[in-house]
């Protein structure tokens, strides 16, 4: 097994949160979402500080709130 760290989507992040993709760029646009990484064009979400996130342990994004 290996411990490479699995990347969303932002379309994945709302299916996940049960909101639409729009909501969780404007999440990550006022600092209140999970923290994401730009590739290229596209933003990715660790799924650990995803995870982390939804159960409110993500301390940077809920300082900003």
């Amino acid at each position: 097994m290996s411990d490479v760290e699995k990347y969303l989507t932002t379309e994945e992040v709302a299916q996940i949160a049960r909101t639409v993709p729009s909501t969780v760029r404007y999440w990550r646009h006022r600092g209140t979402g999970p923290r994401g990484i730009k590739r290229g064009k596209r933003v990715l979400y660790a799924e650990s500080a995803v995870a982390a996130w939804l159960a409110g342990k993500d301390d940077q994004a809920q300082a900003k709130a």
